[in-house]
């Protein structure tokens, strides 16, 4: 989650006592409680379901700019340049 706040709602669920006992032995390995747990996995999913499912709009002149955006030449600056040329702290 982003940004706490309180929490004023509630939500109830009924599920098999085998569900639960999941949900509770993996908030146990996340070292947190089963309400966390299922409220940080719903949240995950529910934006993972939303985010293709968000578009943007644009009028016809907008397209046009934002297809000449694309199709520009990129500029690669001293920073993207040094990126890419130094080794990854991964590569040791």
């Amino acid at each position: 989650m982003s940004t706490p706040t309180t929490r004023s709602e509630k939500l109830d669920l009924r599920l098999s006592q085998a569900a639960k006992q999941m949900l509770y032995q993996a908030a146990i390995a996340k070292n947190c409680s089963v309400s966390e747990f299922v409220l940080e996995s719903a949240l995950a999913r529910a934006e993972e379901t939303l985010a293709d499912r968000r578009h943007f709009g644009l009028n016809a002149e907008q397209w046009e700019t934002f297809m000449a955006a694309l199709d520009a030449p990129t500029q690669v600056s001293a920073r993207m340049r040094r990126l890419l040329t130094e080794p990854s702290i991964f590569e040791n």
